[in-house]
């Protein structure tokens, strides 16, 4: 049924011999990394030789050079969008996910107003929220299937475009992430950082700005381990003809107040109106400035800063913003009357038990609570409420007093009393003071 052996020159390659070279430890060459991946998607492969390559792939290891092979066969195995026609810079930032991450919402209509141009397709999240696909369609009216021609069309009219994925991208990785997932081959650097470049790749930005996560709602829990992510993608980009930088950044507090769909939303106009929370206002302004330098749109940091700040006080970021809405067929009235969105049946306080000193806040729990509420999806056809979820009304280091409120649950009744209880739980309050959080937490180049 299936053919195992092909021939080039004199050589002849096995899937059998590939798997025990890497059980060993050795390095696979180009040939024998074609050889596995091809095969695979062509179904010349099976699922068990695959899944024990990638057994012994998360034991052994890929090196940089077999980690831009993985990515460049997964990047060819599919189409890839021919941003060519585009005048100016394309740019593009990816999160690695977290708890609250509404960050493209506030960085795209930044970076367009700034004159880059943002051609950005998204996904859908299955988890604790939304993804960012999700978090548009919380606006009335918005459309996220937008057709190849209208997308290119939109990019070079206004510079900003965030849509589904229509292309047939990457379909080698879908095919592997679907086989990882279910035999415990998830957690391999090499192949995560082959995952995520290989769509970013396929996105066809000229730059790319990649925001790995850490902490407790992050997948990566240590600055040690996020630093060897961002590294073998930032490796991995530059290789492949593409300036790449990455932005190590703290989730271990939810980022800004709010964690749900319509909810991000409003908090992410408030911030291009400039009343933002703090610390996500700071992130916004870090990627964006470092956006500006790996383009060379700007001399240095204080540069781009003045012109991040110029563009949100004049209202040209959130002009973007109206621009692509109007652009995607949504109600570009939502920008200034909230009550546009979808609202929940009520808002319920979560009061804090005792005084004393905000030192920890479990960050995935709270992720956690919003999917319950509905926020989220845990099957990839389940329906989102779009009006759920959480605001958190603390910081780390905060102190509070008995009956300040921790958190605002915006709830329709679904297991609304395990919520409140689970997430008076996701707050630990000590007596001694506890330092704030920096945000950023180092750059990758």
């Amino acid at each position: 049924m299936y053919n195992y052996i092909a021939i080039k020159g004199v050589n002849i390659l096995r899937a059998v011999d590939i798997i025990i070279k890497k059980r060993e430890g050795e390095v696979l060459n180009l040939d024998e990394i074609h050889f596995m991946i091809d095969g695979y998607v062509k179904g010349e492969i099976p699922d068990y030789q695959m899944s024990s390559l990638l057994m012994a792939i998360c034991l052994k290891g890929l090196n940089s050079d077999e980690q831009t092979a993985f990515t460049m066969e997964m990047l060819k195995s599919g189409e890839q969008i021919d941003l060519s026609s585009i005048d100016g810079i394309c740019v593009d930032k990816h999160s690695t996910g977290g708890v609250g991450d509404k960050t493209t919402l506030v960085v795209a209509p930044i970076i367009a107003s700034c004159g880059l141009k943002i051609a950005k397709m998204s996904g859908r999240g299955l988890g604790h929220t939304g993804g960012t696909l999700d978090k548009l369609e919380s606006i009335p009216g918005f459309n996220i299937n937008v057709s190849s021609k209208d997308f290119l069309k939109q990019v070079k009219e206004i510079g900003i475009a965030v849509v589904g994925q229509t292309a047939n991208i990457t379909p080698a990785d879908k095919k592997l992430y679907a086989l990882r997932d279910v035999t415990g081959t998830v957690e391999s650097v090499g192949l995560i950082a082959s995952s995520i470049m290989s769509k970013k790749l396929a996105s066809g930005a000229h730059s790319i700005l990649l925001d790995v996560k850490v902490g407790d709602g992050a997948f990566m829990k240590t600055i040690e381990d996020a630093k060897v992510l961002a590294k073998a993608m930032v490796s991995i980009g530059n290789k492949c003809g593409r300036k790449t930088v990455a932005m190590l950044t703290d989730m271990d507090q939810p980022l800004g107040e709010a964690v749900g769909n319509s909810l991000e939303v409003i908090e992410a106009i408030e911030t291009l109106k400039g009343h933002g929370d703090r610390e996500f206002t700071t992130l916004c302004h870090e990627i964006c400035a470092e956006m500006l330098l790996i383009t060379n749109s700007v001399k240095n940091k204080e540069e781009a800063i003045k012109l991040i700040d110029k563009k949100i006080e004049s209202g040209e970021a959130l002009e973007k913003l109206r621009e692509m809405i109007i652009y995607q067929h949504g109600d570009p009235k939502v920008i200034d009357d909230y009550s546009l969105f979808k609202k929940c049946q009520k808002v319920v306080e979560v009061k804090a038990l005792k005084d004393g000193y905000i030192k920890r806040i479990h960050t995935l729990n709270v992720g956690n609570v919003a999917m319950i509420l509905g926020a989220g999806r845990q099957t990839k056809d389940e329906t989102i409420d779009h009006s759920v979820g959480i605001k958190i009304k603390v910081k780390v280091g905060d102190k509070v007093k008995a009956g300040d409120t921790l958190a605002l649950i915006y709830s329709n009744g679904v297991r609304e009393k395990e919520a409140i209880d689970m997430l008076l739980e996701c707050f630990e309050i000590c007596q001694e003071k506890v330092a704030k959080h920096n945000i950023i937490l180092g750059i990758v180049e």
